[in-house]
C-alpha cells in the first residue's frame, strides 16, 4: 500500500484560474480543467492521471489505491467541491484536502486547525496592541511613583477654540429671498379685521347691608360742636347825638 505524506505545503493564500475554461464549465470537464498542469493545487502522482493515461473510465477509481480526485459537489454555473482524498480499499477513504472552484478560480479550503489558529492569532494580536498602547499612557517619577496620563485629559485642559462661523454668500442670500417670495406667492397672508367693542358701565355703589347698618344705630351721635369762643373786644361807646 502506497504511504501518502498528508502534512501538505501551505497553499491557503494563492488562487489559480484559467480563462479558457471559464465560459464552458460544467460537471463533466471540471476535472479536466483542474488536472491543467499549471495548476498549482494538482498532484501529478494521483490515481486520475493513471486513468487518462490509461484512457480507463472514472468508474475505475475505486479499483486503484491511491491518492486521487473527485467532484464532491456543483452548483452550476459558478460552483464546484473538489476533493482529494487517499482511497485504502473500494468502500473506504481518508479525505485530505478540499478546493472549491467559484467562477473559475481555484482557491484551498482551510481545514479546521487553520481557521483556529488564524482566528487565535487575531485575537492575541489585538491583545497584544492593547497592552502595548496601554504601557504608552503609564508615566513613571521616583518622587510620584506610577501614574496613568491620557491624551484626553491634555485635550480636556485646553481651551477649545471657538470656529469662526462664515458669512453668508451672494448667492445663499438671494436664494433665500427667492424662497420666500416664492412661499409668500403661493401661501398669501391673511389679514383679519378686529372690531373693538367698548362697554360703558356706571360704576353703582353697594348698598349698606344690614350688619353695617345695625352697627352705625349702635354708635352714639356725634358729639355736637364746642361754641365758639366770645371775642375779648369791649363793646362800642355810646356818644350823644348832637341837637
Amino acid at each position: 500500500m502506497a504511504s501518502v505524506d498528508l502534512r501538505d505545503n501551505n497553499l491557503l493564500g494563492i488562487s489559480w484560474v484559467d480563462s479558457g475554461w471559464v465560459p464552458i464549465l460544467n460537471p463533466g470537464n471540471v476535472l479536466e480543467y483542474f488536472s491543467e498542469r499549471s495548476n498549482p493545487f494538482y498532484d501529478r502522482s494521483c490515481n486520475n492521471e493513471v486513468v487518462k493515461m490509461q484512457r480507463l473510465s472514472m468508474e475505475h477509481l475505486n479499483q486503484i489505491v491511491g491518492v486521487e480526485y473527485i467532484l464532491l459537489h456543483a452548483q452550476e454555473p459558478i460552483l464546484y467541491i473538489i476533493r482529494k482524498q487517499q482511497r485504502q480499499s473500494p468502500t473506504q477513504v481518508i479525505p485530505i484536502s478540499d478546493y472549491y472552484i467559484i467562477a473559475g478560480v481555484v482557491y484551498q479550503a482551510p481545514d479546521l486547525g487553520s481557521v483556529i489558529g488564524s482566528r487565535v492569532l487575531s485575537a492575541v494580536h489585538g491583545i497584544q496592541s492593547a497592552f502595548d498602547e496601554a504601557m504608552s499612557y503609564c508615566r513613571y517619577h521616583p518622587s510620584k511613583g506610577y501614574w496613568w496620563h491620557f491624551k484626553d485629559q491634555e485635550e480636556r485642559a485646553k481651551p477649545k477654540s471657538k470656529k469662526k462661523e462664515e458669512p453668508s454668500s451672494l448667492f445663499q442670500r438671494q436664494r433665500v429671498d427667492n424662497l420666500l417670495l416664492d412661499l409668500r406667492s403661493k401661501f398669501p397672508p391673511t389679514f383679519y379685521q378686529v372690531k373693538r367693542m367698548v362697554n360703558f358701565s356706571v360704576k353703582k355703589e353697594p348698598e349698606p347691608t344690614a350688619e353695617t347698618v345695625k352697627q352705625e344705630e349702635r354708635e352714639p351721635a356725634a358729639k355736637p360742636s364746642a361754641p365758639a369762643p366770645a371775642s375779648t373786644k369791649p363793646p362800642p361807646e355810646k356818644r350823644a347825638r348832637l341837637q
